[in-house]
């Protein structure tokens, strides 16, 4: 694969060499901008289930068993041939039941909360062991100054904080340029241009193989998403388009919304399916300065302001 078109990172000797499928895989995704950070990957779009189903799962109930599923790729073949067998037992029941069997390794384990092969290496030096640096600058979203440099847009995923050598307040990131390298940064963590209530995915994977009747006939329905792992669920209302995708429009603006993440919708405590970002509405920043361009994410380089 040709990873020198313009804007894009350059895998590294090691990455083109690894055995490691998993970590190959990430490093192409970056590159081609599919993927905010490889937690997408691992810990996003999980939920839960108490039973093996061949229509859809139930939405995660605090306290059970987490089965991490990626909506996208699971057929309906696959769910009916599917069991889960601590799907209905929640984690302390488990782990009691480790501890009558004296299974001191389960009850002493602790929980998952990172990426299993980086472990407590830095995910920047991890990374840039398989992606060549691309400098870049930190930009003020707010008055285009220039704060800092940074080693490639591609660590950077939107709403975390931005490591900016010689400043003493945070800053957190709220766009990515791609062709330019430049990372735009805003100065608190709940900055409005942080915050977006729409976006529009591609052509949604539904669990049952079709839209739900109410969103065919109606061609809007009301229902919740989230694009986190453990966030909690959000009003929307679904718009079904004639391809296949949705726009999705939050009662309420959400931050940190990220071309690339996976929208997964839910009614009624049953998981529906689910659709990857591929636009974003405007900011409520941007809206606050008269500017209602909605941004798109760029197929290669990234998902940054240039369309």
């Amino acid at each position: 694969m040709n990873t020198r078109k313009e804007g894009l990172p350059t895998l590294t000797s090691s990455a083109t060499n690894t055995s490691n499928s998993v970590v190959s895989s990430i490093t192409l995704w970056i590159i081609w901008g599919q993927m905010p950070s490889p937690r997408v990957i691992m810990q996003e779009r999980h939920w839960k289930t108490k039973k093996s189903s061949s229509r859809s799962t139930l939405r995660g109930q605090k306290g059970f068993s987490e089965i991490g599923l990626r909506l996208e790729t699971v057929s309906q073949e696959a769910l009916r041939r599917t069991l889960f067998p601590l799907g209905g037992l929640t984690k302390d029941f488990v782990k009691k039941i480790a501890a009558e069997n004296r299974l001191h390794h389960v009850l002493q384990k602790k929980e998952s909360m990172g990426i299993c092969f980086v472990g407590k290496r830095s995910f920047e030096n991890f990374i840039l062991q398989y992606l060549q640096p691309r400098p870049g600058k930190f930009i003020s979203i707010e008055d285009g100054s220039v704060l800092g440099t940074h080693k490639g847009w591609f660590l950077y995923t939107l709403g975390q904080r931005a490591n900016i050598g010689g400043l003493r307040e945070p800053w957190y990131v709220v766009e990515k340029d791609g062709t330019t390298g430049n990372v735009f940064v805003a100065p608190r963590v709940d900055h409005p241009a942080l915050y977006r209530d729409l976006l529009r995915t591609n052509r949604v994977h539904w669990i049952t193989e079709e839209p739900p009747a109410a969103l065919v006939r109606d061609k809007m329905m009301e229902c919740h998403f989230r694009f986190r792992h453990q966030m909690a669920l959000v009003p929307c209302v679904l718009t079904l388009n004639q391809d296949g995708t949705v726009w999705v429009t939050a009662v309420k603006a959400v931050r940190a919304l990220t071309p690339g993440q996976f929208a997964v919708f839910y009614k009624e405590g049953e998981c529906l399916g689910s659709g990857k970002i591929l636009r974003l509405g405007p900011s409520a920043y941007t809206l606050q300065k008269g500017k209602t361009k909605p941004r798109e994410a760029t197929e290669g380089p990234g998902d940054g302001p240039t369309l």
